[in-house]
């Protein structure tokens, strides 16, 4: 394992200790997976996102395939502006990656149960060292980028982007174009 991906699972590991306190009451249970279908964008880091690829790409060929497919369809309903669940919800409702999940479905938990009427309820104090996570995650991945989990994936599947980012080369005019039209962050100036 790279040094940046120890220092990856430190900060999750550092967000779980300071937040348990607040997430005693949490109503989460494996299987309800609201926040995977209807609580909005997955935002990822490349580094999260090379380790998910890096995953993928040992998973059997079939597998790998159909998450290919799954990707460009979440990719293209987000283009169009349309809600699209979790390329990695399996039909069981279980997350197929949960163990390298990335930051942004750590950090969300409700108190109580979530309904397309009932939306997550948070604790603030939960939400304000996400906050300050999200911004040590971007440091971390200080020549990445951060961006919906599709738009990620799809960028480090480029091989020229790819080359670039995993070389550590910082090169922001290779991806501008399609960076602007999906919204993506430049992690060393999205933070404070």
């Amino acid at each position: 394992m790279e040094l940046s991906e120890d220092a990856l699972i430190w900060i999750y590991d550092d967000f779980e200790q300071k937040a348990a306190a607040y997430k005693t009451d949490a109503a989460c249970e494996k299987g309800c997976a609201f926040c995977c279908t209807d609580a909005g964008s997955i935002h990822i880091t490349t580094l999260e996102g090379r380790i998910i690829r890096d995953t993928v790409a040992r998973l059997p060929r079939q597998r790998r395939m159909a998450l290919q497919k799954s990707l460009m369809k979440d990719m293209k309903k987000r283009e169009a502006g349309r809600p699209s669940p979790c390329p990695f919800l399996m039909k069981n409702r279980a997350c197929m990656i949960y163990a390298i999940r990335p930051f942004v479905c750590r950090r969300v938990y409700s108190t109580r149960t979530c309904t397309k009427g009932t939306p997550p309820i948070l604790s603030r104090q939960v939400m304000a060292l996400a906050d300050r996570t999200i911004r040590e995650l971007q440091a971390l991945d200080d020549t990445g980028y951060s961006g919906h989990l599709s738009y990620i994936l799809y960028m480090l599947g480029q091989p020229k982007f790819r080359d670039t980012y995993l070389s550590g080369d910082f090169k922001p005019e290779e991806v501008v174009a399609f960076g602007k039209r999906h919204g993506i962050l430049i992690n060393r100036m999205a933070g404070g």
